[in-house]
């Protein structure tokens, strides 16, 4: 491993509550959200790190921690001959603070302590929530380069799609004169443009002028950031970064690959569905580069006469006598035979029934894990260990944001959802 990715640490922020993926997050923080079938969120800067030789990563996380905690312990294992670790440092009570993280940079502030323990040079500070493939290395490469106290990744953005984020404006020789936070006012978005000589560098022409916004990933020195961190700012976006500029050296690092934030319902929605289609922009099968989840030997699935249109599988799966078009299965999902989903993520289960639970739940009266007989369900996402009834219809299609079904079903950015160990009875129409 070369020096310099040994003097890297690499920080990824676990999140606050989640409340914009909720009800996704009411038992799990959001790095421990299922994706794509066997992984989580999490799984994603942790394979960006491993593939780009960083092996000393800490998750910084406060909320619903028990989930993320299996997850990590039962997949990052590392040889004891490499130094190399995934730990976890939720919030903590000490001497000098009783409350919660308050922030992105309060909560990296708050671990500085942790981080002295390992050598390092510079600190890698990920988001838990996004989706990417990026090579570490050369981001580092060119923080070294520049000789930069702080580099920020950041992606080129149409100027009518910047809403939300936040964006920079550089030189051309990508040092940062100024960073607003998430700009509403359109001729402060206009004057954050591209300049025509950096837009000529971009490997994707566009017609549309482009603005840099940052993608929430940071490389600092270590001084730098200790500095930067040494008084009461909560926030990298809104308070660290801008009090930076003029004091120390920022540079913007830019990439081109693919990259989503999904912290929302309907963007988790989307980037899940849109890895059903034959090519699609984020590719799980890149053997150079990939992204690494828990073994859980499982069995391999099943699918007994069904009609199928574009699906992810998770392993371990049952899709008996169905018709799927634009799906995604989580492990061990169940469909039973006569139903009809379109537009559907299955999250799975974690277990499968016993003979003697099956025989139990019938007696009470409870459907099976999954998704029972003739049900149809259309633009919905079924959260882990969800039994849907027999003949149940489900459909998001204009449907207001609020709670359904007496709170079993909650429809969320246009969503609908069954929430993680929500029962609904045969025949449940939303």
């Amino acid at each position: 491993m070369n020096e310099r990715h040994k003097g890297t640490l690499a920080a990824i922020m676990g999140g606050g509550r989640g409340t914009r993926l909720s009800p996704l997050t009411l038992e799990r923080c959001k790095p421990a959200v299922p994706l794509a079938g066997k992984y989580r969120l999490v799984d994603i800067p942790i394979s960006n790190c491993i593939n780009s030789e960083i092996n000393r990563i800490f998750i910084l996380s406060q909320f619903q921690t028990a989930s993320l905690h299996r997850h990590v312990q039962g997949t990052y294992h590392f040889d004891p001959f490499g130094g190399g670790f995934v730990d976890i440092l939720s919030a903590e009570q000490t001497e000098k603070s009783l409350d919660w993280y308050q922030g992105t940079a309060d909560a990296v502030r708050r671990n500085l302590v942790h981080f002295r323990a390992f050598p390092h040079d510079l600190v890698l500070i990920l988001s838990g929530d996004q989706l990417y493939r990026m090579d570490f290395r050369e981001i580092i490469r060119q923080h070294m380069q520049t000789g930069a106290d702080v580099t920020i990744a950041a992606v080129p953005f149409p100027a009518s799609k910047v809403e939300g984020l936040g964006l920079m404006q550089v030189h051309d020789d990508l040092s940062i004169e100024r960073f607003v936070e998430k700009p509403k006012d359109p001729a402060v978005i206009a004057s954050l443009a591209l300049s025509p000589a950096l837009e000529a560098t971009l490997k994707t022409p566009s017609t549309e002028k482009r603005c840099l916004a940052s993608m929430g990933i940071y490389v600092f020195n270590r001084t730098a950031l200790a500095e930067a961190l040494d008084n009461t700012m909560k926030d990298f976006g809104k308070e660290i970064i801008p009090g930076l500029l003029g004091k120390k050296k920022l540079f913007s690092y830019i990439f081109e690959g693919y990259w989503e934030d999904i912290g929302t319902v309907k963007a988790f929605f989307e980037a899940n569905l849109a890895l059903a289609q034959p090519m699609p922009a984020f590719n799980f099968y890149d053997a150079g580069a990939p992204i690494y989840t828990q073994d859980r030997y499982l069995p391999p699935s099943k699918l007994n006469n069904c009609r199928v249109d574009y699906a992810v599988i998770g392993d371990g799966t049952i899709l008996a006598d169905s018709t799927i078009r634009r799906c995604v299965f989580g492990i061990r999902s169940f469909v039973d035979e006569g139903s009809v989903l379109e537009d559907v993520v299955v999250m799975g289960s974690d277990y499968y029934e016993s003979e003697e639970q099956l025989k139990a739940n019938i007696a009470l009266g409870r459907p099976h894990l999954g998704v029972g007989k003739g049900c149809r369900i259309k633009g919905a996402i079924i959260d882990k260990n969800a039994r849907i009834g027999d003949g149940c219809v489900l459909v998001a299609d204009g449907k207001a944001d609020g709670q359904y079904a007496g709170g079993a079903v909650v429809v969320r950015d246009g969503v609908l959802v069954v929430p993680k160990g929500a029962e609904l009875r045969p025949g449940t129409v939303v």
